[in-house]
């Protein structure tokens, strides 16, 4: 356990910060599933998906939460594979 103040601080803000990353994360990852399944099953709402898809991955990359570059391949995956449908 840390002994000086700033570390303990340290401490209490890299739990919070994992805690509103891990949400940022979990949202990215529902939207996906989300998107995957709506364009496997060629459901009418897949373009509303892949647009929630988008927002979010974009979202955890302003924040910093995911690399933007990651971000670019996600949106790029699912796009590719609605074209295929």
């Amino acid at each position: 356990m840390a002994n000086i103040k700033s570390a303990e601080k340290r401490v209490r803000q890299t739990a919070t910060r994992s805690l509103r990353n891990k949400a940022t994360k979990t949202r990215v990852k529902s939207a996906r599933k989300a998107a995957v399944e709506a364009v496997k099953t060629g459901d009418k709402s897949s373009a509303a998906k892949i647009s929630e898809l988008a927002s979010a991955a974009d979202k955890a990359a302003n924040k910093g939460v995911i690399h933007r570059n990651k971000a670019s391949r996600i949106k790029a995956r699912i796009a590719r594979d609605a074209k295929k449908k």
